[in-house]
């Protein structure tokens, strides 16, 4: 389904391409929270981001290899992603009949999974995985008063939506989810390789299929016309890690049955979580926008607490310094 959307690995480095699957979406500013080891979200973000498509090219799953900031903490407490969502409640983006109730969203279980890094560049032993199913907002609706589609350079006669925070116009909308990984005393090294999986009607590791009920409606369904953000700014360039280090921004991890949605074709494989273009990276620096934050050890004394000290805590987190001080004095009792 919407086959159109195809991207080959070209149009995936230049910006605004017609038949790109990537846009700009409207977000708040991502404050990086106390024990951020890795953050590539864009601050402020923007209305949207380019992205990754995955009904589009054929994807399954979809990251990068990142090194962590020196000297962190590394019990992971949570992973904060940008999505791009395309979708309309009714109608289209792509020929201007794109309508949203304000508010409507669509249910999508999204899975990260974060794996070991394996020898020469391959996916090694999983470490840790987590599922959540969040609620995605669908794009707003068609502004053809601020943004007609006749002026639209990048797909002619399609329908944009109008970010009064941005006052831009963009196909998709930018939205952040926060994966839960707290309870699972998670420790990381220095260095992993992550991917993002979830499912679309034809494709995914458990695609949907083409039965559900809105498969067959005009607008067709919301999961089908979500991608994952990639780390660029208002403008579409690159933004490099602003915490921690992207190993190679020029390659992305990739699985996909499509050997056109790879860099080398699918020289090297389709249908596997790989590195793709070992030798010739072509995403030029369009990686998954993510943000990892790692778990504060509690304070153990009520001078940790001074001076703005208990605002650097998030296992657990403090309301002020009283707060913070009662906890000490109790060992642990926070309430």
């Amino acid at each position: 389904m919407h086959t159109w959307l195809a991207r080959s690995v070209t149009v995936l480095a230049v910006l605004g391409a017609a038949l790109a699957p990537m846009a700009f979406s409207s977000g708040s500013a991502l404050a990086a929270p106390t024990g951020t080891i890795y953050e590539s979200i864009p601050n402020p973000l923007p209305g949207n981001v380019p992205s990754q498509a995955f009904e589009a090219t054929s994807t399954s799953e979809f990251g990068d290899a990142i090194t962590f900031s020196i000297g962190s903490a590394r019990t992971l407490g949570s992973v904060t992603l940008t999505l791009s969502s395309w979708g309309c409640t009714s109608g289209n983006w792509f020929n201007d009949t794109c309508s949203t109730t304000p508010g409507a969203t669509f249910s999508e279980p999204i899975n990260f999974n974060i794996y070991q890094n394996g020898s020469g560049d391959s996916v090694g032993s999983l470490i840790a995985t987590k599922t959540q199913t969040f609620s995605i907002p669908y794009r707003p609706s068609d502004d053809d008063v601020r943004c007609p589609p006749s002026q639209d350079v990048d797909s002619p006669g399609a329908g944009r939506w109008y970010s009064t925070t941005d006052h831009a116009c963009y196909h998709g909308l930018a939205t952040n989810v926060t994966f839960d990984f707290s309870s699972q005393n998670v420790t990381l090294p220095n260095s992993v390789t992550f991917g993002i999986a979830y499912n679309t009607s034809d494709y995914g590791y458990n695609p949907y299929g083409d039965n559900t009920a809105c498969h067959s409606t005009t607008q067709g369904c919301g999961y089908d016309s979500l991608n994952v953000g990639l780390s660029a700014d208002l403008a579409g360039n690159p933004v490099p890690p602003t915490i921690g280090m992207d190993n190679d921004s020029t390659r992305a991890y990739l699985n996909s049955s499509y050997g056109g949605s790879y860099c080398d074709g699918g020289a090297d494989g389709t249908g596997r979580f790989r590195l793709d273009s070992p030798s010739n990276g072509c995403w030029f620096g369009y990686t998954p926008a993510v943000q990892f934050v790692a778990l504060v050890l509690p304070p153990t004394s009520k001078d940790q607490c001074k001076d703005g000290g208990w605002q650097q805590f998030n296992n657990p987190t403090f309301k002020n310094q009283g707060d913070c001080v009662s906890y000490v004095a109790t060992h642990g009792k926070h309430g």
